[in-house]
């Protein structure tokens, strides 16, 4: 079972809190010592708590974005040897473990989503907040979001945004910004925000551009592909007894991680659950841990409002063979 603790060290870092710090310590059992794999470096909060946990804890943190791997320098010239970290994507965090000669791990952790400080820096294009480029993009490489908006046909990008931003106002927006884009291209957040905003509702604490943004950042950013990936590359990077820790903050990320966790700890597809496992059925590759999600305490809550919609989901590695291979290079 996992305590929910009000949060006392999660302000360790100035620009960005990291959510449910203390349950993702313990959920991770970082107290004991060993080698963690933090997936989303960000300022560096999970792996600076994780360092703290034990005399002896060494960690690889990846990031996506060129900005927190720069920022992180300090963190790595403090730790002494202990902190690695690598700029990169943890759906191949097997891989680069490997690499390094870290593995197997005792631990990983997996922060889903867009950090604080991408979401208030506005050059970098993620909020509708302030006025900036369209852009989103976490590597600062590669297609922006003003490519998407701009090129998709009609049709693809009304499913895009209802498919990664559960708007149900999809295709009223995906025609709103084909007939505004004859007229010239959509180029900054305040254009496309002001334009979803004129078709959708606003929702008290709600944006009516939300529901957009966030289909378009995860597109450009192949979020949930990227945690699929992740998911099974813990899955063959942890050592019998390594846990596996993940926190959401909406629904489509957590259900991908809630499938995997209820795919892995039984044994095998079925046709029906109230049927028994096939006899060649593979075993479980996971044990359940917690009994649904670890949710923030009220307190964190109202000192940190990115809190409210997270969730922690936890899982711990068995001997069973990891169901599916790491993909070529």
């Amino acid at each position: 079972m996992i305590a929910r603790r009000p949060r006392a060290e999660a302000a360790e870092t100035a620009l960005h809190q990291p959510v449910l710090l203390a349950e993702v310590v313990e959920a991770l059992g970082a107290a004991r010592g060993g080698v963690f794999l933090d997936g989303t470096f960000g300022a560096g909060g999970y792996t600076a708590a994780i360092l703290k946990a034990h005399p002896d804890n060494r960690v690889v943190a990846l990031d996506r974005d060129p900005d927190a791997i720069a920022g992180g320098a300090g963190a790595v010239a403090a730790a002494g040897g202990r902190l690695a970290l690598i700029q990169g994507r943890f759906g191949a965090l097997d891989r680069v473990c490997a690499e390094l000669g870290a593995a197997p791990l005792d631990g990983v952790v997996l922060d889903i989503g867009v950090s604080s400080m991408q979401l208030d820096r506005p050059e970098r294009g993620f909020s509708f907040r302030t006025d900036a480029p369209l852009d989103m993009r976490m590597e600062q490489d590669g297609p922006r979001a003003a490519d998407l908006v701009n090129e998709l046909p009609e049709a693809e990008l009304a499913d895009l945004i209802f498919q990664f931003g559960e708007e149900r106002r999809s295709r009223v927006i995906a025609r709103s910004i084909v007939e505004r884009r004859r007229r010239g291209r959509i180029e900054t957040t305040a254009e496309l925000s002001e334009l979803v905003a004129r078709h959708v509702r606003a929702e008290p604490g709600h944006h009516p551009a939300t529901r957009t943004f966030q289909a378009l950042r995860i597109a450009v950013n192949d979020e949930l592909g990227q945690l699929e990936a992740a998911l099974d590359a813990a899955e063959r990077a942890l050592s019998p007894g390594g846990r596996l820790v993940v926190v959401t903050f909406h629904s489509l990320e957590d259900r991908i991680v809630k499938q995997f966790a209820q795919d892995r700890t039984r044994s095998g597809p079925r046709a029906s659950r109230h049927l028994p496992a096939e006899p060649d059925a593979p075993e479980p590759t996971f044990a359940a841990v917690a009994r649904g999600p670890v949710l923030p305490s009220p307190e964190e809550v109202a000192a940190n409002p990115r809190a409210r919609s997270a969730k922690l989901r936890v899982v711990e590695r068995t001997a069973a063979p990891a169901r599916i291979e790491a993909p070529r290079p």
